[in-house]
């Protein structure tokens, strides 16, 4: 990229500091963005980079520092307050409403909105948006209603339908195809070449480092350092986040598959909004292999992930695991019969966020020997299993009473792995299970997988890394509006351009 420059940073900020209950999230953190520039801001997971964002965009004030903006000293008591200077931020975990619908949520605290709301025009304005930044979203869907991926690309658009001058973009490409995402680096670099800023939260290494001008590193809440981008490396950056060297990629080696376990014939399924969100898929998966999907997030790849493991009912279709029918089963049956899910939403759905990590981790076993006992639960073998997950998975905790909705995204995706790897399954069905970790993390989860699947497992593999996806699987599925466009025996070797198509619903003859 061509590396803008400003005389006045467009925000500054000096000297940050912020502490929770005695823990400091900043320590003197010094970070600027000048008019321009799109600047990448690194860190492994409770590293302090949420922290220094939401103070910038204003939900939370700092204990020492100022924010200069255009050389002015402001102070933000509200989003409003960043919002009406020209700061957006879309976070990791996104700040919508999800009983309104995809426009209501998004004129939410615009000011001088009317009384009557113009409804045509926000919706015109929506699609206008959506066609600029190619993030198609329906304006009239109830949020709730929306996939992981679907609700990222509301709240960007959110930020984006107010004119920013400085956008947050927190892990931006992650529901996006390949072309999507070409189109929205394009945008964002019209955007720094109009005098605009840009701060870029990523851990895709490639888009830090072909997108960006400048990095900055967070360790432990202190700066690690910020370089340009074009006079360092993928590794520079790793270390200087994490403090010692780290292997970025890892190693899947040949095997032979076994047999079929996982069967999955002409399946439909429905999706909230009362239409077919899977249509006549069919597919089946061996021992010792990994069977990749990859397609933008909202076409089906939720609904197919409930429906595999008995969360979801077919209208019909055939689901069998070892030649045993399984459709119409409790997910229960699913789970004794040794398939596994990791879902995408950790908190929501994965875990019980207000339980313990106790409680979280025999909540797929608390019915059966030696964690329950009839009616009654064994704390003592439960507190046993729960320590075995933390040190064999390398969870970091306080205690095995902590609340799980305390824990980092990191430590509660080692967590969530660590409770359905335990339990050797069979078939495994993992949704996006690297979304927004940070290099250590992301290394780690992807091991354990290569690891389950050299001891046999059979796994599904839904990612919007397409990266991810050619790195780990062993072939490669494409879903688009709830149908496979086609299934690629060797991913490794058809270019990501062509992927790309069939994510954009080309047949795989045309791609």
């Amino acid at each position: 990229m061509t590396e803008g420059r400003g005389a006045v940073p467009l925000v500054e900020m000096r000297g940050i500091t912020k502490r929770f209950s005695g823990v400091t999230a900043n320590r003197d953190v010094n970070f600027s963005v000048e008019a321009g520039e799109v600047h990448a801001l690194l860190g492994e997971n409770g590293a302090g980079k949420s922290t220094l964002m939401n103070i910038l965009y204003g939900l939370y004030r700092p204990d020492e520092g100022r924010i200069f903006l255009d050389g002015k000293p402001v102070i933000f008591r509200t989003p409003r307050d960043a919002i009406a200077a020209g700061i957006g931020m879309v976070h990791q975990h996104f700040m919508l409403v999800h009983t309104h619908t995809v426009w209501e949520n998004m004129i939410l605290g615009v000011k001088d909105t009317p009384f009557v709301l113009p409804k045509k025009k926000i919706i015109n304005r929506i699609a206008e948006i959506s066609g600029h930044y190619g993030l198609q979203i329906d304006p009239s869907a109830m949020v709730w209603q929306l996939s992981t991926g679907e609700q990222q690309r509301v709240a960007l658009l959110q930020m984006l339908y107010r004119n920013v001058r400085v956008l947050i973009l927190d892990e931006p490409t992650a529901v996006l195809t390949p072309q999507e995402s070409v189109r929205l680096f394009e945008t964002i670099r019209r955007m720094s070449g109009e005098g605009h800023g840009v701060v870029f939260i990523s851990h895709k290494m490639r888009e830090v480092m072909s997108e960006t001008h400048k990095v900055t590193a967070l360790r432990r809440g202190e700066n690690a350092g910020t370089v340009a981008t074009s006079e360092t490396t993928e590794e520079a950056l790793a270390e200087m986040m994490m403090g010692r060297k780290v292997t970025l990629d890892v190693n899947r080696s040949r095997l032979n598959a076994g047999k079929t376990l996982f069967e999955v014939r002409n399946i439909r399924v429905l999706g909230d909004r009362g239409v077919e969100a899977v249509s006549e898929v069919s597919f089946s998966i061996k021992q010792n292999e990994i069977l990749g999907l990859a397609g933008v997030a909202g076409n089906g790849q939720q609904e197919l992930c409930e429906a595999l493991v008995g969360l979801r009912p077919l209208l019909s279709g055939e689901i069998k695991m070892n030649g045993c029918r399984m459709e119409g089963s409790s997910p229960r049956r699913f789970i004794r019969e040794g398939i596994y899910y990791i879902p995408s939403d950790r908190k929501g759905v994965g875990m019980a966020s207000g339980m313990d990590i106790v409680s979280n981790s025999i909540i797929k076993k608390y019915w059966s020997k030696p964690v329950g006992h009839g009616a009654f639960i064994d704390w003592r073998n439960s507190a046993a299993c729960a320590k075995r997950i933390i040190e064999d998975f390398d969870v970091s905790a306080p205690s095995l009473h902590t609340p799980v909705r305390n824990l980092s995204g990191g430590n509660l995706q080692k967590l969530l792995m660590g409770r359905e790897l335990s339990e050797a399954p069979k078939v495994l069905i993992v949704m996006h299970p690297t979304w927004g970790l940070d290099v250590s993390a992301t290394r780690y989860v992807r091991e354990q997988l290569l690891a389950a699947r050299e001891n046999g497992s059979a796994t599904l593999l839904i990612s919007e890394d397409l990266d991810e996806l050619l790195a780990l699987s062993d072939r490669l599925a494409v879903m688009f509006k709830g149908k496979f466009m086609g299934l690629l025996d060797d991913p490794a070797s058809v270019p990501t351009e062509k992927i790309g198509l069939l994510m954009a619903g080309a047949p795989v003859e045309a791609a």
